[in-house]
């Protein structure tokens, strides 16, 4: 064997060992060559569909999240229009029960039900809305009115806002007002009109401490309404936005002030004080002896003449028979 070691490397005789290396060489070198031009293009293909894809999924995101968001504010306009006269969401009972959490606290499937129709629901039976109606004095919630797409858009919101996302400062309570009871009983008889013009309470309810003939039978006696509406603020939230479909249509165009409402409502705390039936009962009697001696005055008055010629006749008759039995 030849020893090539002393010859430079680019003169040596070209060998099988060195011929195998280049090319082993360069066959390795192709490999990672076409491994990494490779891995380059899988790369930027990966981002060119990702970003394919991104074009494609974020529209529609935008539109579902601008669906989302504009069905709950559609749920906040029939919250505001129908239950924020008896509920709060975060901000405590009123007529009825404070509603942060109730979609946690209920299933979806009640809620829907007894939104759609909760009169049926207690007329069924059903324990949950029983023992409600008995928590809340017996007020009995209203029957709103509401479609399935109201209904699941109000279900939305109080999640929402349940978690203080959906609360602005436009759900934080007016100003309080104090109220005058003597102008709330001349508001409610009707002696002093309401700004906007509505019908007087008196027209459609009694309450004690507006006389003995009371008023209307259209509704209820309101004897004792601010203790079973849950105080003052729970009263005042109910004249602010009536839910029941007569008061509703009566008062959606002709609001009470904020001023009437406290008036109202303190002139129905103290009438609440007062038992009505004792009062009523004691002046109807008085009515019916003032009616019974006024009948008795007219009575003497129209026939006293008639009286007393009756009985000048006879005293005249009487004599002359004694003047004929003397003369016998």
């Amino acid at each position: 064997m030849n020893d090539n070691r002393d010859i430079p490397w680019d003169r040596r005789p070209l060998t099988a060992r060195d011929f195998a290396l280049t090319v082993g060489l360069g066959v390795f070198g192709c490999a990672l060559f076409s491994g990494l031009m490779f891995f380059l293009w899988s790369a930027q293909r990966s981002g060119t569909e990702a970003a394919r894809s991104q074009q494609v999924t974020e529209p529609a995101r935008a539109a579902e999240q601008e669906a989302v968001a504009s069905r709950v504010q559609q749920g906040r306009s029939v919250f505001e229009d129908k239950c924020a006269s008896c509920h709060t969401i975060g901000g405590g009972e009123l007529v009825g029960p404070d509603l942060q959490g109730v979609t946690e606290r209920r299933d979806r499937e009640w809620l829907e039900a007894w939104i759609q129709d909760p009169v049926t629901m207690i007329d069924e039976g059903d324990p949950t809305a029983t023992q409600l109606l008995e928590q809340y004095n017996g007020v009995q919630m209203p029957d709103l009115g509401l479609n399935d797409q109201q209904v699941n858009a109000l279900i939305d919101y109080m999640a929402q806002a349940s978690t203080g996302e959906a609360l602005t400062a436009d759900t934080q309570p007016e100003p309080a007002v104090e109220g005058n009871a003597g102008r709330g009983r001349a508001l409610f008889t009707g002696t002093q009109r309401f700004e906007n013009r509505g019908p007087s309470c008196r027209a459609c309810h009694s309450v004690s401490g507006i006389g003995a003939l009371g008023g209307g039978a259209l509704g209820p006696d309101l004897t004792g309404v601010a203790e079973r509406f849950g105080g003052a603020q729970g009263l005042n939230a109910w004249l602010a936005q009536p839910p029941t479909p007569t008061m509703e249509t009566l008062w959606s165009q002709r609001p009470l002030t904020a001023q009437e409402r406290a008036d109202l409502v303190a002139f129905l705390q103290e009438a609440s004080l007062q038992e009505r039936l004792p009062r009523v009962l004691l002046r109807l009697l008085g009515l019916s002896l003032s009616g019974a001696l006024a009948l008795v005055v007219v009575g003497a008055i129209t026939w006293r003449k008639r009286l007393r010629s009756v009985r000048g006749s006879m005293v005249e008759r009487s004599i002359r028979q004694e003047e004929n039995e003397e003369l016998r």
